[in-house]
């Protein structure tokens, strides 16, 4: 999909900020109501924006403590690649995860209430599994996402 600096204005507003109304988009990046409207659409439809999410405070909902528990099979096989993933996605206390390259296999980001929750999550939900090899806890002391997200597509003019 090629962008030009509209496009990618627009994404990096939405990035920040994805309840800002569509007028005020349309102000920010300097063009009418009805071409932002059109733009965002489109780049739905091209995938370039998948959907819009509301972030949490992990505080205010309970989450005392977050980890990041990195995951090694015990085989490198698709069936056990697919069998951790589809279980990962079914655990409300996972956050994210991510397939990796490396020593582990998968990174899996957990919010838990507190340390005893952590223990029983990583004793019931990963150590229990069969294609789990090892896993190796780390605290989170700090969580911030970005605002911004680069954006490598070449701007057209």
């Amino acid at each position: 999909m090629e962008l030009d600096r509209i496009d990618i204005a627009l994404l990096r507003l939405l990035r920040n900020n994805a309840r800002m109304p569509n007028k005020d988009l349309a102000d920010k990046v300097g063009v009418a109501p009805s071409t932002a409207l059109e733009r965002i659409r489109r780049l739905r439809e091209a995938r370039g924006i998948e959907g819009y999410h509301a972030e949490l405070n992990p505080a205010g909902i309970g989450i005392g403590l977050q980890a990041m528990v990195a995951v090694r099979l015990n085989r490198h096989s698709r069936e056990q690649v697919i069998a951790l993933h589809d279980h990962l996605l079914a655990l409300p206390e996972v956050i994210a995860f991510y397939h990796v390259a490396g020593a582990n296999d998968f990174l899996v980001h957990v919010g838990v209430r507190d340390a005893e929750h952590l223990r029983e999550f990583a004793m019931a939900a990963l150590t229990s599994r069969p294609e789990v090899a090892h896993i190796e806890t780390n605290l989170i002391f700090e969580f911030r996402r970005s605002a911004d997200l680069p954006i490598y597509a070449r701007p057209v003019d």
